[in-house]
């Protein structure tokens, strides 16, 4: 009984994950804003309000390759009884009607998508209801076989459909008018917005910059990717992990290799990334309580640390705080590769998220049924790597299967984190979970 109430208070040793949440947020706020070409701002957020400089539609245009009419000249009309109109002009895209251009009773204009509609007319005619696209309809031509000829300026064109004012017509700002607010200041920029931004005119456009964040590994048993490991040796997979995970959230990764487990060298290279003015400096490994875990001493001389363990699983050791006289936010993560990508997930993201300027910068958790039993002894609030699927109404969820925190496998194989609270031992199956979703 004793040896078990030990084991609890060591694993309860340590700030929670809510409360190092909101201390490692606390130093961030949206970064600076500047001014970027529109085809840089993907993923970023806005730092001003956008305001249309024109109408959009900036004409009254046609939304289909047809004619233009009036739609009282079609009154009545049908297959067997159509409207003739004669047809006294063509319009296509690029163009514009001429000074006497104009759609009187008995005429139409063949105009193309998108080309602006003649004074007069106040409907459009697609071609597949007019003579023009019936003509495909000949005995041995199959529909799309053949282009039907179009009706010469001077001929009349048959209509076979009755018209209502509006149809097939796009007036003029009836999406956005000009001086109208389109985009708000704080509205993330996506592909749909880089639409809107281009429409009005915006070939530069004022965001809250992108992050900067130094990556930098310890270790005298790292060696690099392109490097076979000798005794004793691993290759280092947490730099490249880590700037994958910074540059998929936004920000701009700097990776600065590996520091030997001196206190020389890991001061030195620690000074070298502070030189870069980043945003965030981010080390792994040399954190928690091993002999030559001199990142700890170093880190106490260049700055202060406020937190050095969270509890929860994995990922326990994680320092924070700030170095250097510009006090620039520090994050030390575990050397183990998934809980370096786990802290990564929890605090590394919100912290560049904000930085950004986003609203949104927590994951929203789904609720899944457990398919199975999902155990936590740690005594802290445990992480597991799942695999949520979406059947139906609902979600389901199952553990990866090996959850140590060095297969890194088992995160290229997790889809979600399932998260079980530090006071809770046992998820049965059937039972829920709160996800994660990562992907």
């Amino acid at each position: 009984m004793h040896d078990e109430k030990e084991q609890t208070a060591r694993a309860r040793t340590g700030v929670s994950v809510a409360e190092a949440t909101e201390a490692i947020l606390a130093s961030f706020s949206p970064l600076s804003a500047v001014a970027v070409p529109l085809a840089e701002c993907l993923g970023l957020v806005l730092a001003e309000d956008v305001y249309s400089d024109i109408d959009l539609p900036p004409f009254d245009n046609s939304a289909m390759d047809g004619y233009a009419v009036r739609a009282e000249d079609t009154r009545g009309a049908s297959p067997e009884h159509p409207a003739g109109l004669r047809v006294i002009g063509y319009i296509p895209a690029g163009s514009a009607p001429g000074p006497g251009d104009f759609v009187a009773p008995g005429t139409a204009f063949r105009v193309m998508t998108g080309a602006p509609v003649p004074p007069g007319a106040d409907a459009v005619v697609r071609f597949e209801d007019t003579n023009e696209g019936r003509a495909l309809a000949k005995p041995g031509l199959q529909p799309g076989s053949a282009r039907a000829e179009p009706v010469s300026i001077g001929s009349d064109v048959l209509i076979y459909t009755v018209m209502q004012k509006g149809d097939s017509l796009r007036p003029r700002g009836e999406d956005v008018q000009a001086g109208t607010l389109v985009l708000g200041k704080g509205t993330l920029i996506r592909a749909y917005e880089i639409g809107v931004l281009a429409a009005v005119g915006k070939g530069q456009v004022t965001v809250h910059r992108r992050p900067r964040v130094a990556i930098l590994a310890t270790g005298d048993e790292l060696v690099d990717v392109d490097q076979t490991p000798g005794p004793g040796q691993i290759r280092n997979s947490n730099n490249y992990a880590v700037a994958a995970q910074v540059s998929t959230w936004g920000g701009i990764a700097l990776n600065l290799g590996v520091a030997r487990d001196t206190l020389e060298d890991t001061t030195a290279r620690i000074k070298q990334a502070l030189d870069l003015k980043p945003d965030l400096l981010i080390t792994s490994a040399g954190v928690s309580v091993g002999d030559y875990d001199v990142v700890k001493e170093v880190l106490m001389s260049l700055g202060s640390i406020s937190m050095w363990q969270v509890r929860m699983r994995p990922g326990k050791p994680l320092a924070f705080g700030h170095l250097g006289p510009e006090r620039v936010p520090f994050m030390g993560l575990p050397g183990n590769p998934v809980s370096s990508m786990v802290n990564m997930e929890l605090f590394g993201r919100a912290a560049i998220l904000k930085m950004l300027g986003r609203d949104q910068i927590q994951r929203t958790p789904v609720i899944a049924k457990a398919l199975e039993p999902l155990e936590n002894s740690s005594g802290r609030q445990h992480y597991i790597r799942g695999i949520v699927i979406r059947e139906g109404n609902e979600y389901t969820a199952r553990s990866t299967g090996g959850q140590g925190s060095n297969l890194l496998t088992s995160m290229s194989r997790a889809n979600a984190l399932l998260v079980i609270d530090e006071d809770t031992q046992l998820i049965e199956a059937g039972q829920t979970v709160k996800a994660l979703l990562l992907d």
